[in-house]
């Protein structure tokens, strides 16, 4: 089936001609409409555009363009803008708000040659761990429709997991790329922060949101991530020589590559299936040469608390500008302010209201050097951390997630609990750095990812690691029992 390839095998059928994009379009959209009302993994789908771009995509492929993504199916993440597509953030208060303009990254996809299919679900405004905060629809795990496929891009993970996209971006503040993506069994890129444009993106935390690709192989997700990434003038955070290479992907070696293993992350935290499922890991690249080191990082200690701090302060202040005037939905009232506190009282979900209210009580007088400051010096100290230990290692190891995913609900009792999942990927986040999640192999029947973070603007070296630790593992588990 066209759907079950990866980019690349319909890449090259493409170029091939064994096959047309609008056939490969036809096929992902069949399938969707087949199957997504089990997943739950779309909010909007936009067929007439995508025909038209496969037919673009097409004409590209017949005058010889042979870009290694031109006529790949995609989807993007519900709070990345759309020109001519709903916008939503999976929020009531953004149902019926339409794009003017195209997201930077939308832009350069469809410049590589790719075709929209639609707009994934996500926890609301990028809310959540689990992917059970959208207010619009639910969306389930294709190894496990009782289970849960992880936040917050939830519907991104689930397409790209259950084929009804080849590929799909993200959006990662504190792992919500990375987390979804080991509990579906895929790969999960976070790049440096400023590498991809945030142009377009609906800010939660802007010193943390990154937008990143999802995709079923290293290969796929490193060819999508230099698609996505390179320099805008329209973000003022775009770093200059962003573009992200992949020329040397499939070179180096695994032997002699010193990577390090956090204790704070191989604690009791850590589920038993999961920590069995990275150390195997860990023995297989040991004979393949990998020179492994256990160390310490202190801060990681503090990572979620300073994390709840400071997302939630920037969200605050982001989230201000939805108050039913400009643009989205709107509860009418008898005054501009009852009508402003019952818009935002009445559509806003309870988790978005709960960090709101936590990120303004941060910043309120009198609070701010207890709270917000203190955490931003944690923070300096947890990004010093990493760095002095990418001064002597490639890369840092440690599991993606401390669990494998969870059923629906089993978690909506302890909000704490959730959070406390978020350990693992929140440091690549306080200070930039690349990290990206791959499958480890199957703990039970689901999957497990490995987590590997490097310094800033070594997202190449990084992928070149991932690449091969990936080739070393060599485990074909990654399509679920799907429908």
């Amino acid at each position: 089936m066209i759907t079950q390839l990866t980019a690349t095998e319909i890449n090259t059928a493409l170029r091939a001609k064994k096959v047309s994009v609008k056939e490969v379009t036809e096929a992902f959209l069949k399938r969707i409409e087949n199957f997504d009302e089990e997943y739950g993994a779309y909010l909007a789908l936009c067929p007439e555009r995508a025909l038209a771009e496969a037919e673009a995509a097409q004409a590209k492929i017949d005058a010889g363009d042979s870009g290694p993504l031109v006529g790949v199916p995609i989807a993007h993440k519900d709070n990345i803008s759309t020109q001519g597509v709903e916008t939503t953030c999976a929020s009531k208060i953004l149902q019926g708000y339409v794009p003017p303009y195209d997201a930077t990254v939308v832009e350069n996809c469809r410049e590589a040659g790719m075709v929209l299919l639609g707009k994934t679900n996500l926890d609301e405004f990028a809310m959540g761990t689990s992917g059970e905060n959208s207010a619009l629809r639910l969306t389930r795990n294709p190894w496990d429709t009782d289970r849960v496929p992880g936040g917050s891009s939830a519907g991104s993970a689930a397409a790209v997991s259950a084929e009804l996209a080849c590929l799909a971006t993200g959006s990662d503040t504190g792992g919500s790329i990375r987390m979804p993506a080991s509990l579906t069994g895929l790969v999960g890129f976070k790049p440096t922060y400023g590498r991809v444009s945030r142009y377009g993106l609906v800010a939660f935390g802007s010193s943390l949101d990154q937008i990143g690709p999802f995709a079923k192989t290293v290969e796929d997700c490193s060819l999508f991530a230099e698609a996505m990434s390179g320099y805008d003038r329209k973000d003022s955070t775009s770093l200059q020589g962003s573009k992200i290479s992949s020329a040397d992907l499939k070179t180096g070696s695994l032997k002699g590559k010193k990577i390090a293993l956090p204790r704070e992350l191989f604690t009791d935290a850590i589920d038993p299936g999961v920590r069995e499922s990275v150390e195997i890991a860990i023995d297989v690249l040991t004979r393949e040469g990998v020179d492994f080191h256990e160390i310490t990082l202190p801060s990681i200690n503090y990572g979620v608390t300073t994390y709840y701090i400071i997302a939630p302060a920037e969200a605050s202040s982001n989230l201000a500008k939805f108050d039913g005037v400009r643009f989205g939905s709107r509860v009418e009232s008898t005054g501009h302010v009852e009508g402003f506190a019952a818009t935002r009282g009445k559509l806003f979900g309870p988790e978005v209201k709960l960090r709101i209210m936590v990120g303004t009580y941060a910043l309120s007088a009198g609070y701010y050097d207890a709270y917000y400051h203190r955490a931003q010096q944690v923070r300096g100290l947890m990004a010093a951390e990493f760095e002095q230990a990418f001064q002597e290692y490639d890369c840092i190891l440690s599991p993606a997630s401390p669990v494998t995913a969870f059923k629906i609900g089993e978690m909506v009792d302890d909000p704490m609990k959730l959070k406390l999942l978020d350990l693992c990927t929140i440091p690549a986040n306080m200070g930039g750095f690349p990290s990206l999640s791959l499958p480890s192999s199957l703990a039970g029947d689901l999957p497990v990812g490995i987590l590997l973070t490097g310094p800033v603007m070594g997202d190449e070296k990084l992928l070149q690691t991932a690449y091969n630790i990936d080739r070393a593992l060599g485990r074909d588990y990654r399509r679920p029992p799907i429908l």
